[in-house]
């Protein structure tokens, strides 16, 4: 039985639960059972930082599924920390990834979930991690001045 709180917190976030046949347009998820296990596994308070990774950032709405869901519950576990302390630095480091293209590259990969993790941690790193205000003359999604 999914927990009742799975939906009206999806309600909260703008997110709609779709039948699992359908295709989940833009804020929606078919999702429902991983939702229901991040829930139940991790608590109330993690799952509405899942949600709101997801939710409130634009560039993340168009297809959430369980491996992009699994993957950001990942993602805050492992960075809690910059979570707590910088939790809107949080979201726009996600609002500028380009998640969808990197759904798509995981989507090959025999485990998806993981490979989002990873390539998600990359810019994680790249905006907190320890050279983080050091620019790379060798980045390729560096921009000319």
């Amino acid at each position: 039985m999914i927990d009742p709180r799975v939906y009206s917190i999806c309600e909260e976030y703008g997110l709609r639960i779709v039948d699992g046949r359908s295709y989940p347009g833009i804020r929606e998820t078919r999702a429902v059972v991983t939702m229901d296990k991040i829930l139940k596994a991790k608590g109330e308070d993690h799952f509405r930082m899942v949600l709101s990774t997801v939710a409130e950032t634009e560039n993340n709405q168009g297809y959430i599924d369980k491996h992009l869901l699994w993957a950001v519950s990942d993602l805050i576990m492992t960075w809690h920390s910059i979570v707590e302390a910088h939790p809107m630095e949080w979201l726009d480091c996600f609002d500028a990834a380009p998640v969808a293209e990197l759904q798509y590259i995981a989507k090959r990969l025999p485990h998806q979930r993981f490979a989002l993790v990873g390539m998600l941690s990359e810019r994680v790193i790249r905006k907190f991690g320890p050279n983080a205000l050091q620019g790379d003359l060798f980045d390729d999604r560096r921009r000319a001045a």
